[in-house]
């Protein structure tokens, strides 16, 4: 690999941001970030005129209240648990700031818990600017397009793409983690109390029309049927279009 492709790798993998818990513990979702961010961003845009969000950040409300997930997680991702979102915003003097965050905190609340299924229980906003009157709103912004997957070249991946493909909501399959171009990893996964058993992660982009959470709950229940074994399923959105 050369030192721009390193680089370049790098930059990808740190843009996803957070590997966040997508639903509850036994839903085996996860969301990176930025896909999230960009969401709660249009649902900003769209229902919180007059408010121009900053820096947006969403990680665990208190990483000791957290969950065993119930199939392994993607690698660094984190368990679930409440999330909290800490976002700073400028707003124009049209109204007062308590009454403008009011509003950016419905609006992220809602996109978050409506749109994509995260569990947020807190929401922590800092003004930092005021706007002019006038100020025309921030366009709003796109997930980053994450790279298209490489065709899976055995029968078992190409019946789990298949699969997923298959399930509305879904728009295409990704291979963004690890920087490998894979939407399908197939391993075995060892557990001390049980014999060994294969495990099926699926990194996927969602329509946006589709609530989230939802639409990775039927990727599983689709990608475990389609296998004879019936293996443990996981599920990363990498971008909600």
């Amino acid at each position: 690999m050369t030192v721009d492709r390193w680089a370049q790798w790098v930059r990808q993998q740190v843009g996803l941001g957070r590997l966040l818990p997508l639903g509850g513990p036994r839903d085996g979702a996860w969301i990176t970030e930025a896909a999230a961010g960009a969401v709660l961003r249009r649902a900003v845009a769209d229902g919180a005129p007059g408010v121009r969000l900053g820096v947006l950040r969403i990680a665990l409300a208190d990483p000791r209240d957290v969950t065993e997930p119930v199939v392994p997680a993607p690698p660094s991702a984190l368990p679930p648990g409440p999330l909290r979102v800490t976002a700073d915003f400028a707003a124009t003097a049209a109204e007062p700031l308590p009454t403008a965050a009011s509003r950016l905190r419905r609006a992220l609340a809602g996109a978050a818990t409506e749109r994509l299924g995260l569990a947020v229980t807190e929401i922590d906003l800092r003004a930092t600017d005021l706007l002019e009157p006038d100020a025309p709103d921030a366009p709003a912004t796109g997930t980053p397009q994450p790279p298209s997957a490489h065709e899976p070249t055995d029968t078992d991946g190409t019946t789990v793409a298949e699969a997923a493909l298959a399930v509305p909501g879904v728009l295409r399959l990704t291979g963004v983690l690890g920087g490998l171009g894979r939407a399908v990893h197939i391993e075995e996964h060892a557990d001390e109390a049980a014999l060994p058993r294969r495990h099926v992660r699926v990194e996927l982009t969602t329509d946006a029309s589709h609530r989230t959470v939802d639409v990775a709950r039927q990727v599983r229940a689709a990608v475990r049927d389609a296998l004879a074994d019936r293996p443990t399923v996981a599920v990363l959105v990498t971008a909600v279009d």
